[in-house]
C-alpha cells in the first residue's frame, strides 16, 4: 500500500531537465566568479550555480550569460550545447 501512495505522491511531478553547458569551464578561464557573472548577467548566483550543474533555463537567462561572458549571440553552441 506504501508503493502506491509514494506513486501517488510524485505523479504530478516532473524530473529537473538537464542541459550540457560549458559556461562553468568558460567562466573559470575567464577568472570570472559566480558572483561576477551574475552580477554582469543582473540574474542570482543560485541562477548561475543551476544553470552550470546542466539544470534547464530560459532562453533569456541563456541569452545574458553568453552576452555576460563577452562571448556574441552566434558562440551559443560554444556555451550550450544545442
Amino acid at each position: 500500500m506504501s508503493e502506491e501512495v509514494a506513486a501517488l505522491g510524485n505523479a504530478g511531478k516532473e524530473k529537473p531537465k538537464f542541459e550540457a553547458n560549458n559556461v562553468r569551464r568558460i567562466r573559470e578561464g575567464l577568472l570570472m566568479s559566480k558572483a561576477e557573472l551574475a552580477r554582469r548577467a543582473k540574474l542570482s548566483v543560485l541562477t548561475i550555480d543551476r544553470v552550470e550543474k546542466g539544470l534547464a533555463c530560459r532562453m533569456d537567462t541563456k541569452r545574458k550569460i553568453i552576452l555576460s561572458l563577452g562571448l556574441k549571440l552566434s558562440d551559443k553552441n560554444k556555451v550550450f550545447k544545442p
